[in-house]
């Protein structure tokens, strides 16, 4: 069709973050539908989007132009601000005008101060403007500005200085919209136009593509700005903002048609897109054929290195390794790729040499013997069947990626050093977007309308948050029952929804991609825009992950993995005893840790820690190396539910088919169930003659599902299948089996890679569980949640949690030597928890005062410590954290006095510094230093319970006991079970089941449902950890509502409902009893030992205050001879978790046993006590 006389070029994509509504393919598709034979984007200070409109105005016929508002700094003004700048409208006529620009946007990220906004100065454009054409951007230029602020002759100056540094390529900008601004400044823009005969050019600013869509742009402005709708005096939208068609603008221009017809002009000068270029790498020896034979050399070398590490001896062994290596070396320098591997290999070896970990092998890589033999991966390819044609296929030209796994914490030291070696200006990080999502456009619309935050917040929850498999609102609305129900009964929660659906997948802020980096040959603005990250000193590319290598650059994935980390926190703390382990020559084969996998006993094992993988290994019983690879892979959705056949088959509960006998080699390994992606790709080998790399284009049309391209495929796989002598009929039932596993495999390379790291860890935690914990814990020292579980499972095999000790503990947790007879050697150490671990008093105040004691030896006392320590290392709240936590107990057990002589210890110790600083003392006491004692204060006695809420604040969980431990016995009489041995039990995916709970409430927050009903959502915690639970019952909502005031214990009656995808049942209470009651209502026994005859005149006090009971209470006093004599009190009393308590904090007593009496046929009689004690007397 003819085209429109009229072209926009003034267009803000979604990549102005927050102002621009349109993206790229939509400016080209709408450019297209309008009849526009070119459009424009300037986003500011950026060519973020550049890249994908170019390539999308290719697939609409529409001629892209690129450009850009460039911010420039007003002269003589602050540079802190956005109010300092004026805009300029910059387009790129040719591939000088594209470099040109690219320089000038990354000159206004990168050359600043990293406080200041964007923006560059009027005098960095000279001598960058080659290929340039400018316009003045209208009212947001500096022209409109000066003639606003009545100083005419300064604006024909910089009128004038333009037109210098753009010679005939300068339009003055006139934008006709609802704006008395531009009216004001139109006539005087378009006096200057005459007299300097420059000339006009007509535009739209638009920021969205339709006019119904004003609205929503007016919220996403709100959104940007932190303000509300209805707030007065803000930044507004503006109605005219749409991509208007030619006929509006030439009705709103039908007296300047030179304005509309320069507009055409400037699309005919403009003749250049982003340019795509081939792959760029700096090159480590000159050129492409010296990289070549480097690659050969370094590869051939490595190789033999390799085998004879691995004990591979003798032709016929080693003949394999040396053919694949020459095949994969011809094909890697015949694709053009020798550097790239070289690059790889030098900042692995570099790492390695620093000590840093890197791990074996991520993603495909791994299934190359050059990237093997040049130690990028750690894995033996030919041993385990992995395939090279997965990495590279010789088929398709694609670049290699590999993905490699550093030390969590020092990954950017190998980023650093690439830096220093390719020249920091040469490297960059890759950009991300973080985008509009359908649970945070809701919250950020809800605010802007100032709705309720409870209701938008209940809202939000109902969209499925599936990381995986991301929900829309539109699916929410199609998908969930009730989100729909709110939008369609409530105009409020209509108009909400409607407003976020429109900007929802629209970029919110922008990062940096976590691992991605680009190494070029030259400085990378001569290759693509940058940005800066205000977190980082690297700079970073506009282009995203997708467009960056378009563009030239080669991506480098540096990613940080903890678990690598780990390994190497664990074998130095070997280290420290003289255990030297080098867990790259394990055996796959030890029987301790596949007995650790088959129990399930994986806690913080890498990838098997989950509470679904734990059951399924149990269900499993892993025995090889093999199946740890399959587990990894199957356990996802979709393949997963192949785990329980896979089980089945594994331990001969299910005979093992093959689709086909000649499927039988490739599918032994993991009993008939097609599992990976190189076993599609050998399955097309070997039943219908594929080559390995056609293969991989197979599977990878399978992936994508396109008809046509099927079609094809199947008649190439009947065919081929025919030469096997397999039946038409059953080559096409075996390409819909293949095609099903084709979208479920798993990439076996990264699979075996992962399995290596899970094989190292269970090693770890199978034979050095405390070196495995503390080294565990280190890298969490500061997650309370892992922290516990780390906790309770090192306490559940039997391994002992040291409590801080001020006078053993380090800042971090470490391992120490304890007493143990049994004759399990591992349980003869334990886990000292860290001082830094505790909450509120940071790594490095603790690692100081350990300095401190190493110094000067043990504290010895309180007096001692606060003369020692220096007070500006220590404030009060830390000190209190420490008491709180037992730190102290060794040379001050009350830790109630020392938590309440907190300022007085600072006191001392100021006084002591001082004393030390006018030098009457030594630094570390050499000198005797005058002081004064710290004096405890009077305080009350902690109770029991005191002293476990005063460990939960130090440590952020019970350490030494949990609050409902002192029901344990009501509990296991009424079958209580823990929150984490529930969720250890398979409750079926949509099936419920009941339980009965023992658990503390912690904290109940009141809810409303769509029809109005009040519900508790309230917080509970036993000694497995913390969980969520509903209650919709009246009478036992209140209960756990006035429970929850005093942080009371209850047993709950609960109902659990497993949803699909979830991992931990939801729990909903169904009832609920008060321990408190229940234990005055219950039958005990306690017996009570007694040090000191004057302290039974208390307890007897005490006990006749809780008269009225079924207990039994008994005394045990010391005989000669190391006996005790056991005396009955009395069988009528009021015996609970709080008695108990208060008995324990009378001084001369002690708690030997508190027991529930069981029934007997001849009544009740207390059950047998684990006590070292014999009886050897008693009286009624």
């Amino acid at each position: 069709m003819p085209h429109a006389g009229f072209v926009p070029l003034r267009i803000f994509s979604s990549f102005t973050m927050l102002e621009g509504a349109i993206e790229p393919k939509k400016i080209a598709k709408q450019a297209r539908t309008l009849g526009f034979p070119a459009a424009a984007i300037t986003d500011r200070n950026g060519l973020y989007g550049s890249m994908a409109f170019s390539d999308a105005c290719k697939g609409e016929g529409v001629q892209p132009i690129i450009g850009a508002m460039l911010g420039i700094l007003r002269p003589g003004r602050p540079t802190n601000a956005a109010a300092v700048h004026d805009w300029l409208a910059l387009y790129a006529q040719d591939e000088a005008g594209y470099d040109n620009l690219c320089a000038l946007v990354s000159m206004a990220h990168l050359d600043r101060p990293v406080e200041e906004v964007a923006h560059v100065t009027l005098d960095a454009l000279a001598g960058r403007t080659e290929g340039l054409i400018a316009l003045t951007a209208g009212t947001e230029g500096a022209l409109a500005r000066l003639f606003a602020e009545d100083q005419p002759d300064a604006a024909f100056a910089y009128a004038d200085r333009l037109q210098t540094l753009f010679p005939d390529r300068l339009y003055v900008e006139i934008c006709r919209r609802l704006d008395p601004v531009e009216g004001r400044a139109e006539a005087e823009l378009l006096e200057l136009a005459y007299s300097r005969d420059l000339p006009l050019i007509a535009t739209n600013p638009t920021c969205f593509a339709e006019p119904h869509f004003h609205e929503a742009h007016d919220v996403m402005l709100c959104i940007a700005d932190g303000a509300y709708v209805e707030t007065p005096d803000r930044r507004t939208s503006s109605p005219d903002a749409w991509m208007k068609p030619a006929a509006e603008m030439k009705r709103l221009f039908e007296d300047l048609p030179e304005a509309l017809a320069n507009t055409l002009v400037v699309a005919q000068r403009c003749a250049v897109a982003a340019p795509k270029r081939k792959p760029i790498l700096p090159s480590l020896a000159g050129d492409i054929e010296g990289e070549a034979q480097m690659l050969r050399e370094q590869a051939t070398a490595g190789l033999e290195w390799r085998l004879e590490k691995a004990g591979i001896e003798g032709d016929e062994a080693r003949q394999p390794y040396f053919d694949r290596l020459k095949f994969e070396t011809d094909i890697i320098i015949q694709m053009g790729f020798p550097g790239y591997f070289l690059i790889v290999a030098d900042f692995i070896k570099w790492a390695k040499e620093q000590d840093i970990p890197v791990g074996p092998g991520r993603g495909s890589g791994a299934g190359s013997v050059v990237a093997w033999a040049l130690t990028i991966t750690d894995l033996d390819p030919l041993q385990l069947g992995l395939l090279f044609e997965r990495f590279l296929n010789p088929e398709r030209v694609s670049m290699p990626d590999f993905d490699i796994d550093f030390c969590e914490t020092r990954r950017g030291e190998v980023i650093r050093y690439v830096q220093q070696k390719y020249g920091s200006d040469h490297v960059a990080q890759i950009i991300t977007f973080g985008k509009l999502k359908a649970r945070a456009v809701l919250k950020d619309t809800g605010r802007v309308l100032q709705m309720s935050y409870g209701h938008v917040d209940r809202l939000a929850k109902l969209v499925p948050n599936h990381p995986t498999d991301p929900w829309t609102l539109e699916r929410s609305l199609n998908g969930v029952a009730e989100f729909k129900a709110e939008y369609d009964n409530d105009n409020q929660v209509k108009r909400l929804i409607d407003y976020a659906m429109k900007l929802e997948g629209f970029p919110r802020h922008s990062s940096t991609h976590a691992a991605g980096v680009v190494i070029g040959d030259r400085p990378l603005s001569q290759l693509v825009p940058l940005y800066r990250d205000p977190r980082s000193d690297m700079p970073v590319t506009q282009f995203d992950m997708k467009y960056v290598e378009g563009a030239g650059l080669v991506k480098f994935d540096f990613l940080g993995l903890k678990t690598l980390s780990v390994l190497q926190k664990a074998v130095q703390l070997l280290a420290g005893r003289g255990v030297e382990i080098d867990l790259s020559i394990l055996s796959w084969d030890d029987p301790a840790v596949y007995d650790l996998l088959q129990r399930g006993d994986t806690v913080g094992v890498f990838q098997l820690e989950s509470e679904g993988m734990r059951k399924t290994l149990a269900a499993v019983r892993p025995t090889n190396f093999g199946d740890i690879i399959a587990l990894v892979s199957l356990y996802r959705p979709g393949p997963m539910d192949n785990i329980p056949m896979f089980g089945r088959r594994k331990n001969g509960q299910e005979d093992i088919e093959y689709p086909h006998i000649l499927l039988k080699p490739i599918l032994e390994e993991t009993y008939g169930i097609f599992v990976y992606q190189e076993q599609v790709m050998q399955a097309a080998q070997i039943l219908a003659g594929y080559s390995l790399g056609d293969a991989d284009l197979l599977r990878r049309a399978m992936g994508k599902k396109i008809k046509a391209e099927m079609d094809a495929q199947r008649a190439r796989f009947v065919e081929g299948c025919a030469g096997s002598d397999i039946p038409a009929a059953k080559a096409n039932e075996l390409f819909d089996l293949i095609d099903k596993f084709a979208g479920y495999g798993f990439n076996k390379s990264h699979a075996a890679a992962y399995a290596l790291l899970a094989y190292q860890t269970a090693w770890l935690k199978a034979h050095y569980p405390a070196e495995f914990y503390a080294a565990s814990m280190a890298f969490d020292i500061h997650l309370t949640d892992k922290l516990t579980i780390f906790v309770d499972d090192m306490r559940r095999m039997g391994l002992s949690c040291l409590a801080p000790d001020i006078n053993r503990s380090l800042a971090d947790f470490s391992v120490e030597p304890i007493q143990h007879e049994g004759e399990d050697a591992r349980l003869g150490f334990a886990v000292r928890y860290a001082l830094g671990g505790l909450k509120g008093v940071g790594e490095k105040a603790m690692e100081q005062l350990v300095a401190e004691r190493d110094a000067g030896g043990s504290f010895k006392s309180l007096d001692d410590f606060a003369d020692r320590i220096e007070p500006r290392l220590l404030n009060r709240r830390q000190l209190e954290s420490l008491a709180a936590s037992g730190a102290f107990d060794e040379i001050h057990p009350d830790r109630a006095g020392v938590h309440a002589a907190a300022d007085t210890i600072l006191s001392v110790a100021a006084s002591a510094a001082e004393a030390r600083e006018s030098g009457q003392g030594g630094l570390f006491g050499d000198v005797e230093t005058p002081h004064a004692d710290v004096r405890i204060p009077p305080h009350q006695t902690w109770s029991t319970a005191d002293r476990m809420a005063q460990e939960k604040e130090a440590f952020g969980f019970y350490f030494s006991a949990h609050p409902v431990d002192r029901y344990r016995h009501l509990a296991e009489a009424r079958g209580a079970r823990s929150y984490g041995a529930i969720c250890a039990e398979q409750v079926a995916e949509g099936g419920r089941a009941n339980a009965v709970m023992a658990a503390m409430v912690e904290e109940v927050r009141w809810r409303e449902t769509r029809r109005g009903a009040r519900y508790a959502a309230a917080t509970f915690s036993d000694s497995s950890g913390q969980f969520q639970a509903s209650c919709f019952d009246e009478d036992a909502c209140k209960a756990i509502d006035a429970m929850a005031r005093d942080g009371d214990c209850a047993l709950l009656m609960v109902e659990l409902d497993r949803m699909p995808g979830e991992e931990t049942p939801r729990v909903t209470i169904r009832g609920v009893e008060q321990f408190n009651q229940l234990a005055s209502a219950s039958r005990m026994e306690l017996v009570v030992d007694v040090q000191d005859a004057s302290a039974v005149n208390a307890l007897a006090e005490l006990l006749l205050r809780n008269r009225g009971g079924r207990s039994e209470v008994f005394l045990r006093t010391p005989l000669a001879g190391g006996k005790a004599a056991r005396m009955f009190v009395g069988d009528d009393f009021l015996i609970g978790a709080d008695q108990v308590d208060a008995i324990a904090l009378i001084p001369g007593l002690s708690i030997q046993s508190f027991e529930r009496m069981e029934p007997k046929a001849d009544g009740y009689r207390a059950r047998t006590r684990r006590s070292g004690f014999r009886l050897v007397a008693a009286t009624a």
